[in-house]
């Protein structure tokens, strides 16, 4: 898989990523991935679009029509009708903004949110002592963000911090800013966490878990 963030990005946001550990006591992990569902069901509802339209022209053709329609004309309206549903279904592998126009809101959250509870568990991100690790997770064909942290820090996470933290974030994200994206999701976590009264074990204080970015293809 081609690397989503450039080496340079990379070792910079590692050394933010030991900063805010080192500040917050919290043992934070990185994630990013391409997309975290198949969402097979897109290319299909891109398709039915595509042919419903084709199908409306194809009617007020024939509204508008004073003559009768040949047998070969009915066999191109209906290869019409299929080849822009199947143009439509194309776009949706091949362009994935416009893939991203037949994509339930509630459908990309719970996919994201699942994709991170997995990573979380395959990961073993729950491996601290005093589990105070915290995920934050970038899906970017859904553009979509989900930050999870474990019980023993959840506490000190609001859910309307959690809010803030990836509203800023999705603005950053839409315009491509990846990298500012992921050091504005690691500056809010430290205000957050250092504002909350948050005792830093002494346990947290090493280093459990890797500072590097997890780069994943996903579904």
């Amino acid at each position: 898989m081609k690397p989503i963030l450039s080496d340079l990005d990379r070792q910079r946001l590692d050394q933010r990523v030991k900063e805010t550990e080192k500040r917050t006591g919290a043992q934070i992990v990185l994630a990013v991935v391409q997309r975290s569902d198949a969402y097979t069901e897109i290319p299909w509802i891109a398709f039915a679009l595509g042919a419903s339209m084709a199908s409306l022209w194809v009617c007020l053709r024939i509204a508008l029509s004073s003559g009768w329609f040949s047998q070969i004309e009915n066999l191109i309206s209906v290869g019409i009708i299929l080849g822009t549903g199947a143009v439509f279904a194309l776009l949706t592998v091949l362009i994935p903004a416009f893939a991203r126009i037949f994509l339930l809101k509630h459908r990309a959250e719970t996919e994201v949110r699942q994709y991170a509870e997995s990573l979380f568990l395959r990961r073993e991100l729950f491996a601290t002592t005093e589990r105070t690790g915290i995920l934050l997770l970038v899906s970017l064909f859904e553009r979509s963000i989900f930050l999870l942290p474990d019980k023993g820090i959840e506490s000190r996470v609001s859910e309307n911090a959690m809010k803030e933290v990836i509203g800023e974030m999705i603005q950053l994200l839409k315009r491509k800013n990846l990298r500012d994206a992921l050091e504005t999701g690691l500056e809010h976590l430290s205000q957050c966490l250092t504002s909350s009264a948050f005792t830093s074990p002494k346990s947290s204080r090493k280093d459990e878990l890797p500072d590097q970015i997890i780069e994943e293809k996903g579904v």
